[in-house]
């Protein structure tokens, strides 16, 4: 097996950072199919497959405050003319200090392509030189997603290593779970090359993100869980493969039921009408298969190999007797601790709201430094907002002036002009908006263009109508794919469980959990952004990752207290089941809040939103929820918890005694994890 998986790393390893080169970020390749947007840009490019990009040049004086002279704008119509032929006409500002031209630049090779375009244009003496538009904020979002590869990689597994050494103090066992991390996420990438290659899986920037955190923080979880268990076993018999043997038995359930649980949650992601959100779905199952069959081969393979040089079975008295005294102080009173987690949830829930889904404008989610963002401020500063990327309508040529007539009645309209060119018998007419193109009353305004071009044939295309699309798409999906992720969620419970009332109060709690994120995560953003607005898909990911991912914590805790109240009955499983567990938990709540949080340092907004909110709710689920919240319900429900199902534990017998005892030490060794 240790064979097995060496040549598979020798193998998969380089298609880590080879997984970028087959990732695609631009917007198209984005749209729903069957959109109107998507519908102009086929009738203005049937046989290319990526749209040209608006790309705006702008001239400033070098000089601040003097105006473009007569020489500058002869230069300048000069370079317009070798760059995009006489259909570029420079526009110069009403104030007089900039001048700007717009020109399509295709997608292929982009960067090489926007430097040519600057240096042609540098050559206007006396002139500063700004890009702005889409074509400019797709180079820069495409050099945002290169930094993935290795500052994602590192950040996260510094985190992970940091937290791994404090737990075992010691540096093998955190190199072999660090091992098994990475092997998972070499094959998981391998895979995810090959079929993005061959155009079955297609993978962008962001599924690249989320499936590396993914992949670290959920391979290390799995190894905390087996190791605790081998631990455990390992004070009961000194042989280390019986020992393995036992704790795999034990681990695999949970193990395979959390990574079918966020395969499965995340797959309904492909009901979603985003090209981006269907691929995530299958690319973040592969993942999750990668990392539970990494855990429960290649680990214990190595861990039996080491021997007790990995793991040393010790005397875990002080943590196993906090944690009794935890699981104790939960058993007097458990209804009081159980309301305290519900009045704390419901404080963070309520500032949920806070969190609006009205959209980040792009410009806003790349870096302050990015050379997009500073042309965008020098536009705006001489130009209408949409100068730079103007609405397309594609129209019926015999209903061209009534077309136009429509458009200029529309508020939130600035102007409008008629190309040289369109499809056959069809028309283009060019539409300057008067907010920002990725703005939300931009999308207000296309929503009264389209409704008012109601049964005229015309179609809105460009970079507003869009993003207007992406929006509405992504805002429909949540109808639909919530709900189905709690299916989900709820009928695995259900089948590990047997029972019916405890997995509908663990989604309960999961959803209530979730909205406390939420609500954390907005003040938070209030507090260092100063506004709570996120993207619609930031919450639907960040929905379906807490969800699925908090079902982890409720797999680890509540499948041992069903193990232990089998035998012993429901309250005294709950403390074993703390006991034995509750510093897995809480060693893997940090983890994977740590893995997280490395979307923080990413230069894109949306994907340290998501990094953000992902880290806060798993703190919350692992540390609040599945801690004290849940064992406090089960304790106050006691044999009511399995409805309707009875364990034979919970059978009252003659003669005998339910009061918990306390489990023996050496079977909660695993808590010093």
């Amino acid at each position: 097996m240790l064979l097995l998986w060496l040549v598979l790393a020798v193998v998969a390893v380089p298609y880590t950072v080879r997984l970028g080169e087959v990732g695609r970020a631009d917007q198209e390749a984005q749209l729903p199919a069957g959109s109107e947007s998507a519908r102009v840009a086929r009738l203005l490019n049937p046989a290319v497959r990526d749209e040209p990009l608006p790309l705006a040049v702008i001239w400033t004086p070098r000089a601040e405050g003097e105006q473009i002279s007569a020489g500058q704008q002869k230069a300048v119509r000069q370079v317009a003319l070798r760059l995009a032929g006489p259909a570029a006409a420079p526009i110069l500002a009403a104030d007089g200090r900039a001048l700007t031209v717009v020109i399509a630049a295709r997608p292929e090779d982009l960067p090489d392509r926007l430097a040519a375009i600057s240096k042609a244009a540098g050559t206007v003496g006396g002139t500063r030189v700004d890009l702005a538009g889409p074509a400019a904020a797709q180079a820069d979002l495409d050099g945002a997603f290169a930094e993935i590869d290795g500052t994602l990689l590192a950040v996260a597994l510094g985190g992970v290593l940091v937290i791994l050494l404090l737990v075992y103090r010691s540096v093998l066992m955190p190199l072999l779970v660090i091992t098994g991390a990475l092997l998972a996420l070499a094959v998981a990438c391998a895979v995810l090359y090959m079929l993005a290659r061959s155009g079955w899986l297609p993978i962008d920037g962001q599924a690249q993100g989320i499936v590396f955190v993914l992949v670290i923080g959920a391979s290390t979880d799995y190894a905390l869980l087996l190791a605790a268990r081998h631990r455990e076993e390992l004070a009961q018999q000194p042989n280390a493969a019986r020992a393995m043997a036992a704790a795999c038995r034990a681990t695999a359930p949970p193990v395979l039921a959390s990574a079918v649980t966020i395969a499965f949650a995340m797959m309904t992601l492909t009901f979603s009408d985003l090209p981006a959100e269907q691929a995530l779905g299958p690319a973040v199952a592969i993942a999750m298969a990668c990392c539970a069959a990494v855990s429960l081969t290649f680990l214990p393979a190595v861990l039996v190999l080491c021997d007790h040089r990995a793991l040393r079975p010790r005397a875990a008295r002080e943590t196993d007797g906090r944690w009794a005294k935890t699981a104790r102080a939960i058993g007097h009173r458990p209804r009081r601790v159980w309301l305290g987690c519900l009045a704390l949830l419901a404080v963070g829930a309520a500032c949920a709201p806070l969190l609006s889904q009205t959209g980040v404008p792009l410009h806003q989610a790349l870096p302050a430094r990015a050379s997009s963002v500073a042309g965008h401020e020098v536009l705006a500063r001489h130009f209408p907002a949409g100068i730079a990327s103007p609405l397309v309508i594609v129209a019926p040529a015999a209903r061209a002036s009534d077309v136009r007539d429509q458009i200029v009645a529309t508020p939130g309209v600035a102007e409008s002009t008629v190309a040289s060119s369109g499809p056959e018998g069809k028309v283009q007419i060019l539409v300057t908006q008067t907010d920002p193109p990725d703005s939300a009353r931009a999308r207000d305004t296309v929503d009264r263009l389209r409704a008012s071009l109601t049964g005229t044939g015309a179609l809105v295309g460009g970079q507003s109508a869009q993003l207007t699309d992406l929006y509405q798409a992504s805002v429909r999906g949540h109808r639909l794919i919530m709900p189905l992720v709690l299916v989900v969620v709820l009928a695995v419970l259900i089948i590990l469980l047997r029972c019916l009332l405890l997995p509908l109060l663990l989604v309960a709690a999961a959803w209530l959990s979730l909205f406390t994120a939420f609500g954390a995560a907005a003040l938070l953003f209030r507090l260092v952004a100063d506004s709570a607005a996120t993207e619609p898909a930031v919450v639907l990911f960040s929905f379906v990752f807490l969800v699925a991912l908090g079902v982890d914590y409720n797999i680890f805790l509540v499948h041992r207290i069903r193990g232990e109240a089998l035998r012993h009955g429901t309250a005294t499983g709950v403390q074993r089941g703390l006991q034995t567990t509750s510093g897995v938990i809480s060693a893997a709540g940090l983890i994977l809040a740590a893995t997280f949080t490395a979307l923080i340092v990413m230069p894109l907004v949306y994907l340290a939103q998501i990094g953000c909110i992902v880290a806060v709710g798993v703190l919350i689920d692992s540390l609040l929820v599945r801690l004290f919240l849940i064992p406090a319900l089960v304790l106050d429900l006691d044999r009511r918890t399995w409805w309707p199902s009875r364990l034979p534990g919970d059978r009252t017998r003659p003669g005998t005694s339910r009061t918990p005892h306390t489990p023996d030490p050496g079977r909660t060794a695993a808590a010093a994890t």
